[in-house]
């Protein structure tokens, strides 16, 4: 360790700090400006940022409004085309790009894809997605090809670029969505720039990383072949690069399909994306829950029949294939267009589907919902009061005002509070004399979080104290980005919220960290486990936000513990994949080395496997937090509170300032975690001798 790293995680930083941050904390309840940062302040950002949009606005939008004609144009004509094409058609033709993609078992899953949207009368609103998503989707290819082509040329542009990046990830899509409709106009065609904007960032990371993974000794020989700057890019660099575009491209899909329920809030209709949203403000989960699953066969489709392109062993299996086969899917799908249309005047179930056809078990589904609702409400809410009562509250409020007759059922004694403190004291010490200082600090941290809860810390405690962290684990760049990032919360007055949010992310990625490591450890020891874990996966991370949501609200109906399990959903899929992908990726030498010194099992996995593969286990645990933060905003619909709220009034009001404020301090309280996370995990595998 440099002699840099090890004075920035000196122990004796600590002592002086808990000391000044205990004595905070014992003034605040006398102290009103410790407890919470006064309104006089807050800058006023808001109304800055409102006054700056209202002038642009004014500027730009015929502009914008003209681009947006132009827009609405081809995705209208696509639209009408897709509406016009028998679905027999549009079936013969995804299925031959599934085919082609990755075979059989695709096509086949693919026509049951299709023929489920038919059968259910929802064929009409599926094409009206589609539209919209191949209109957004080329868009942001061709812009986030271009910004990579620029980035990836210029160290300088990428400089400026990567932060762009981090903030059109992590700003949540409701915060900009409120300008774009500003200048746009309120329609479908916001839907596609939003979508756009949002789907343009994987693609552009993917581009760059592709690029940068070309061999040397390829570019080399490229040179010496005598090729053209231009010639090398486009015929070097491009196509050894191109399985990671297509993965890009695949990351680009499912990010604009995700955004087809938010595209419904602002505008679009006769869409599928409307038909959930309408169904869901309606309390109509069987309804809402069939028209969801179309989105989600949908998103499963084209994960998968881009991903089949995107694999490198397929490539070359087709380039390799006679031409026979190569053309054989095409020419099928080609001969039954042809008859379709030729034919659709007279067999006009090819074009619509008759009513007396329609598979549609809504009144089915909401009857089993009533009759699990009625029978098990005594078993859900025991669940649901237990989860709010016991982890959630402490982890927002701490103990300290949780607990109380109503809900623990005893108040809280001096004598208690007394053996909390001795107790965590003990832990402390034992935790310094058992494995380090650092594990000490954790443990005094820990125990001050759970007693008076991430909304009841004063706030220059916590700010000082994650500072410190983000110095000490990933260098002094990072700890002043977290101390500008919580500043920016103290003067733009949205510190309370900020504090609620981080709450409900800090407990929902501790259990996605527990349950899902568990699941990535059991994975890694079963291929049976595995490969019946790893579709369940796929579903979560190709299924749109909104839909994730249904089955919770189904059983759990509006409030903080639906909220709760929605994002746990979501974001527990990185902690299993990334856990067993680790596991199963640590070296067979080093495991042999264990197995051969007398290593029992358990020995072999906490000593051995967990340490090894914790570069990897970490940043799944990243991705985690992002994705957590990411649905934080969505749950703002059915009950969770804090920003994700305010973004979406925001978004109810037009309000730019508030939904850009907000949107913003979501986006660095994000990027502080992401920072401080990597930071730890270069440190590690620095440690481990693995960089």
């Amino acid at each position: 360790m440099s002699s840099n790293t090890a004075s920035r995680y000196s122990f004796w930083i600590w002592p002086p700090l808990l000391a000044v941050c205990a004595l905070m904390i014992w003034f605040a309840p006398s102290v009103s400006w410790l407890r919470t940062p006064p309104a006089s302040w807050s800058l006023p950002v808001v109304d800055i940022t409102n006054q700056v949009t209202d002038v642009f606005v004014g500027f730009a939008k015929p502009f914008f409004r003209a681009i947006g004609e132009l827009f609405a144009y081809p995705m209208e004509a696509l639209q009408s085309l897709l509406q016009w094409l028998p679905w027999p058609a549009t079936v013969a033709i995804f299925t031959a790009f599934a085919w082609v993609a990755a075979g059989w078992k695709l096509s086949l899953f693919t026509v049951f894809a299709l023929m489920y949207m038919v059968v259910t009368g929802y064929w009409a609103p599926s094409m009206n997605t589609l539209g919209t998503v191949l209109i957004s989707v080329p868009l942001a290819l061709a812009i986030g090809f271009g910004l990579a082509v620029i980035t990836y040329s210029s160290p300088k542009v990428n400089r400026i670029v990567q932060p762009m990046l981090d903030f059109m990830q992590t700003v949540p899509t409701f915060a900009y969505l409120i300008p774009i409709m500003l200048l746009f106009g309120f329609g479908p065609v916001v839907g596609v720039i939003a979508s756009a904007i949002y789907a343009c960032p994987p693609m552009v990371r993917n581009m760059i990383v592709g690029l940068q993974q070309v061999p040397a000794d390829i570019i080399e020989s490229g040179r010496m072949s005598g090729a053209t700057p231009a010639q090398l890019f486009w015929q070097v660099r491009v196509p050894n690069a191109m399985s990671t575009i297509m993965v890009g491209v695949n990351q680009a899909t499912m990010a604009a399909l995700s955004m087809v329920i938010i595209a419904a809030i602002i505008g679009s209709s006769a869409d599928i994306g409307w038909e959930v949203l309408n169904q869901m403000r309606k309390a109509r989960f069987g309804e809402s829950l069939i028209a969801g699953l179309v989105i989600a066969l949908f998103a499963m489709v084209l994960d998968r029949i881009s991903l089949g392109f995107s694999d490198r062993s397929r490539a070359v299996a087709r380039q390799h294939a006679s031409v026979l086969v190569r053309s054989a899917p095409w020419a099928i799908a080609l001969s039954v267009v042809v008859l379709c249309v030729a034919f659709a005047p007279q067999i006009t179930w090819f074009s619509v589907w008759p009513e007396g056809w329609v598979f549609y078990p809504a009144d089915s589904i909401n009857a089993a919902l009533q009759y699990v609702t009625k029978e098990y409400a005594d078993f859900m809410k025991g669940i649901k009061n237990s989860a709010l009562f016991y982890f959630l509250l402490p982890i927002r409020i701490g103990f300290v005002k949780a607990i109380s007759p109503f809900s623990w059922g005893f108040a809280l004694e001096p004598w208690m509070m007394h053996a909390y403190a001795l107790g965590a004291g003990v832990l402390s010490l034992l935790g310094a004399w058992r494995f380090s200082w650092r594990i000490a600090v954790g443990v005094i941290i820990i125990a001050t979080i759970l007693w008076f809860g991430m909304t009841g810390i004063p706030w220059a405690v916590f700010i000082l104290v994650v500072s410190t962290l983000a110095w000490q684990v990933a260098g002094v760049r990072v700890g002043l980005m977290s101390l500008f990032a919580w500043l920016f919360m103290v003067v733009t007055g949205i510190w309370d919220q900020a504090m609620v949010s981080v709450a409900m992310c800090l407990a929902a990625v501790l259990v996605c960290l527990l349950l899902g490591g568990a699941l990535g450890v059991w994975a890694s020891r079963s291929d049976r486990v595995s490969s019946f874990i790893r579709p369940i996966n796929d579903t979560l991370q190709s299924m749109p936000l909104f839909v994730i949501l249904i089955p919770f609200l189904m059983f759990f109906q509006i409030g903080e513990f639906t909220s709760f399990l929605a994002i746990i959903a979501y974001a527990i899929v990185p902690c299993i994949r990334y856990t067993e992908h680790g596991l199963r990726n640590v070296p067979e030498t080093t495991v042999e080395a264990a197995v051969a010194m007398g290593s029992t099992p358990r020995q072999l996995l906490w000593n051995v496997k967990l340490p090894l593969a914790l570069p990897q286990i970490m940043l799944g645990l990243n991705q985690c937090v992002m994705f957590a933060l990411a649905m934080l905003v969505i749950t703002a619909l059915v009950g969770s509170k804090g920003l994700g709220q305010s973004v979406y009034i925001a978004l109810s009001n037009s309000n730019a300032g508030q939904g850009l404020v907000a949107g913003f301090g979501m986006a660095f309280i994000a990027i502080v975690a992401d920072r401080i996370l990597q930071g730890w995990s270069l440190t590690r595998q620095k440690e481990l001798g693995l960089v």
